[in-house]
């Protein structure tokens, strides 16, 4: 993806949302009806990822992220592989975030129904009804939640919802500095990331498909060690670690 698919995306992608004059009341999109206009997923391109953590940095901004936690994190891993007969040492970069999977096991472990799927495909938690039990934080198969030690409420990334009300890119995708992540929609047959993933679709992998998630968020690059569990330890980046 260069530059030119960057902006091509973006262009894509903002044709796709209503427009918004000033002063007008934006429309709530999670307040769809089924078969909703839009079905947002995100495509990661792994080979563009230099591991910089503009993503990880601009989410905490603009999400309010308490330290020390994420809704998105690029985890660098040490990967050991043979070649001719020579063990190397390679650094593999995985960017990962909530997967907004079409068949979310978080969602029916809540026992008071305030972990949902929004009909243009986000999987959201509403705080006013969540009470803190973390049964969906261990139901995640892609341990991308976590419990908001200010709030006491389970948080997660929303793809920014709020971001898409206003007709902007979420942060990660807007600072993605190497133009690895991008982010469209899949009812749009003519949005960039279809486009992408038609070209794409030998490559395309999603992580650990066995879990019967359906995730929408789709990688190119990834290596079929990281398909499936994980094995080993990941580096995470962590803010306290350098000097924020």
């Amino acid at each position: 993806m260069n530059e030119d698919t960057c902006s091509a995306a973006r262009r894509s992608f903002l044709k796709a949302l209503p427009v918004v004059t000033a002063g007008a009341a934006v429309p709530s999109l999670g307040a769809q009806a089924p078969g909703a206009r839009h079905h947002w997923a995100m495509l990661v391109d792994i080979r563009r990822c230099i591991g910089c953590q503009a993503c990880t940095v601009s989410c905490f901004m603009e999400n309010a992220v308490p330290e020390d936690n994420f809704r998105t994190i690029v985890s660098t891993y040490a990967v050991e592989q043979l070649r001719e007969g020579k063990k190397e040492i390679g650094t593999f970069m995985l960017p990962r975030l909530c997967n907004h999977c079409s068949n979310p096991p978080c969602v029916p472990v809540c026992p008071v129904g305030a972990t949902f799927k929004q009909p243009d495909g986000e999987v959201v938690v509403n705080a006013e009804r969540c009470v803190g039990c973390a049964y969906c934080v261990q139901a995640c198969p892609y341990d991308a939640r976590f419990i908001n030690h200010e709030t006491g409420k389970a948080d997660k990334c929303t793809f920014c919802t709020h971001r898409l009300q206003a007709g902007l890119l979420p942060a990660c995708v807007e600072t993605c500095v190497g133009g690895a992540r991008l982010f469209g929609d899949l009812n749009d047959p003519h949005s960039e990331i279809n486009r992408l993933m038609a070209l794409h679709k030998d490559e395309l992998k999603t992580l650990k498909p066995e879990a019967g998630t359906h995730p929408n968020v789709f990688y190119i690059g990834l290596e079929d060690e990281f398909v499936g569990r994980i094995d080993g330890e990941a580096n995470l980046w962590r803010p306290t670690a350098h000097g924020a």
